[in-house]
């Protein structure tokens, strides 16, 4: 993909000093690795929404499901001032066609989850969301979100990134026209991918595409992209891609010898014992896939869902 995928992104995870002490909470590999194929739109909402910086810390208190916006010491109430400049930015935000948003972890404003929400006696109870990002995640049910702490944990790293490329791949497609073909040669494309998230979704695509004639276009598309967000939410599993894997295998059947496949056997079954991880059957298939020009496989994302420099399926 020569363009570049734009995503919104928590300011301070980018370096910008926009914290309540006038500090910053770059994150390396976001910048410096992501950075070489993801377009940034910065947003720090406690900066933006007139709090500015520096700024007196804030908290989240009260009730769980509602919870207020606090100045700690203070107790002043900025709730209302948060929830109000969101319902101006999000449809800014809407206008930047953004395939996903990295929030700053455990924020008032921006966490995702399990954000601590002050009482006025006993514990802090973790079951907030920032203000902000819940008016996002609301707004935009279908963006994929991440935060940074989360993007520690190497599978849900690599969830999120794949369903970024696969995504603009998908906004590539509506871009000039909803057509049924174009619908068809995606599906064809990431038929496999698919199939490593969820086989069930897998079946229920399937069938949507081949009964897309019958159905006007406009819900053909929401459907099929509803469908497709709901599989990539589910993690890929040792299981679920060795069942891609001996899929592929039966695509050479006519080609390789009983020791190529004795060979591809042996590593297919290294992988399932954790001794090497995904990275290693897949650049088989991608090399026997070259070397006797498998046309159905040469098309799939499975095989190069993401560039290979992120080194996301390097983990066992």
């Amino acid at each position: 993909m020569d363009e570049k995928i734009k995503i919104g992104i928590s300011a301070c995870l980018l370096g910008h000093n926009v914290r309540w002490d006038e500090e910053n909470k770059q994150d390396r590999f976001i910048t410096d690795t992501l950075g070489r194929y993801l377009e940034f739109v910065p947003v720090c909402p406690e900066n933006e929404c007139s709090l500015g910086t520096p700024r007196p810390a804030l908290q989240l208190a009260g009730n769980p499901e509602n919870p207020r916006l606090m100045n700690r010491k203070e107790k002043i109430d900025y709730t209302g001032q948060m929830i109000s400049w969101s319902k101006k930015k999000l449809p800014e935000l809407e206008r930047q066609d953004l395939c996903g948003f990295i929030f700053k972890s455990k924020s008032p404003s921006c966490g995702m989850e399990r954000i601590p929400v002050y009482q006025e006696s006993g514990p802090a109870i973790k079951q907030g969301i920032g203000i902000f990002a819940r008016q996002f995640m609301e707004a935009f049910p279908q963006i994929p979100t991440e935060d940074d702490g989360r993007l520690h944990d190497p599978k849900l790293r690599e969830n999120f990134i794949e369903t970024l490329f696969t995504l603009k791949r998908w906004r590539n497609v509506l871009a000039p026209k909803k057509q049924m073909k174009h619908l068809i040669d995606f599906h064809t494309q990431n038929k496999l991918l698919i199939l490593s998230h969820n086989q069930k979704i897998y079946r229920q695509m399937g069938k949507l595409v081949g009964n897309g004639g019958t159905m006007a276009i406009e819900d053909l598309f929401e459907e099929y992209e509803s469908l497709l967000l709901e599989a990539l939410k589910l993690k890929t599993t040792v299981k679920k891609n060795i069942n891609v894997l001996m899929h592929m295998m039966g695509y050479f059947k006519n080609h390789l010898s009983s020791e190529e496949k004795k060979e591809l056997l042996t590593i297919i079954d290294s992988y399932a014992n954790g001794t090497v991880p995904v990275i290693v059957p897949i650049t088989i298939f991608n090399h026997y896939t070259r070397k006797y020009n498998q046309p159905y496989l040469r098309m799939q994302t499975y095989l190069h869902p993401h560039p290979v420099s992120l080194k996301l399926r390097n983990q066992a």
